[in-house]
């Protein structure tokens, strides 16, 4: 297929947002936040680099000082926080880009040490496996706090908040995190949620805190339009979480209300590759795009040929690549061009400085260093 006639260079109209091709930067999580969650200076470069992209999704930011599980992961909670997005926003606006931002609460994928020793939430008292990675480290992870249910409401008002705060840092829209087994989804999962409250027990009990957390975000926008919510049916980590007795029932139900919330567009990670090409566990993810009525965005591991191959059999509108952003910022052309991609070493991906984040050439600036020596 020539680059000319490619799908993944087409255009795209989602609700507000025209995206000048169907490439998303999917949210990486880089690790390189102050200890108050403001993201540093380089920070401005680095998401700039990347305008390429039809769209960029931040990397996941922190609702509230509770939703912190990972050291030095960004926030959206103060005035600090705010000011500092703002200079990354502009610089994507000024590149030419689009960027929404990815609403996050880690719920018991955390450690006490990241809390002043208080323990972490979740929907139940359930321990999950694997390690939390704390200012001194890797610690395993512990049993964490059932919320009460009094408590709820507060954190669905941390997602207005955190959404409204993303409007006055400049972003075009917000993406809410109700995958990889964080809080959200701690809820949505019968494996997680024991709870014998209005937020437990049924599908619809289970997704009552999601939704509300999805609302709050929409009304803070005025319409679902500028609105997306990722999605893992699929996903076991991290914490090694069992998925859901009814996988499809209960995300068919999801998906159903997203729709009555007007929600742009579904971030799905597939849990498909090019090793396995079915769905596990009898997921029909064909059968969650078609029910969902905004834009369905594809991820997990796709190249340029699975990409397009989606994209052409209107499996998708539009796909998210992670990793291969790390150390190829100019990502977009690569693939338009056919240009070898750079592997980044996976001591480069959480912590640090510049070095290994927004220091990565464009293809142009490495066959002109080439060409020098």
């Amino acid at each position: 297929m020539s680059t000319e006639m490619s799908p993944l260079f087409r255009d795209y109209q989602m609700g507000p947002l025209h995206l000048k091709n169907r490439i998303v930067m999917a949210p990486l999580t880089r690790a390189r936040s102050s200890r108050a969650a403001v993201p540093p200076e380089f920070a401005v470069e680095y998401y700039q680099q990347r305008t390429g992209a039809g769209l960029i999704i931040s990397e996941a930011t922190n609702i509230s000082p509770q939703a912190i599980g990972y050291a030095f992961t960004p926030g959206i909670w103060s005035k600090a926080q705010v000011e500092s997005w703002k200079h990354v926003t502009r610089a994507v606006h000024d590149g030419g880009g689009l960027i929404v931002m990815q609403l996050w609460h880690t719920g018991r994928i955390s450690h006490p040490d990241l809390h002043s020793g208080a323990v972490p939430v979740s929907a139940s008292a359930i321990q999950a496996g694997g390690d939390a990675f704390t200012y001194e480290g890797p610690k395993p992870l512990p049993t964490p706090r059932a919320l009460e249910t009094r408590e709820i409401p507060g954190i669905v008002d941390d997602y207005a908040h955190a959404a409204e705060n993303a409007r006055l840092a400049g972003f075009d829209g917000v993406e809410v995190h109700s995958a990889n087994n964080y809080l959200l989804e701690q809820f949505i999962r019968d494996s997680t949620n024991r709870r014998t409250d209005e937020y437990g027990g049924s599908v619809e009990n289970r997704l009552r805190f999601p939704l509300a957390a999805v609302k709050a975000a929409v009304n803070a926008w005025g319409g679902g339009g500028q609105v997306g919510v990722r999605i893992s049916p699929t996903t076991t980590s991290p914490g090694e979480t069992p998925l859901d007795s009814d996988v499809m029932g209960t995300y068919s139900q999801y998906i159903d209300g997203l729709n009555a919330l007007g929600v742009a567009y579904i971030h799905v990670i597939e849990g498909v590759t090019r090793e396995t090409r079915e769905a596990p566990d009898g997921v029909d993810f064909l059968a969650l795009r078609r029910r969902f009525r905004g834009s369905y965005l594809a991820n997990n591991r796709y190249d340029k040929e699975l990409a397009e191959e989606a994209l052409n059999s209107g499996r998708a509108d539009l796909v998210s690549f992670g990793r291969p952003f790390i150390a190829n910022p100019d990502l977009v052309q690569r693939l338009r061009d056919g240009s070898p991609l750079v592997d980044a070493p996976k001591e480069s991906y959480y912590g640090g400085d510049e070095k290994g984040y927004s220091d990565w050439p464009a293809f142009d600036d490495e066959e002109s260093e080439a060409r020098k020596q």
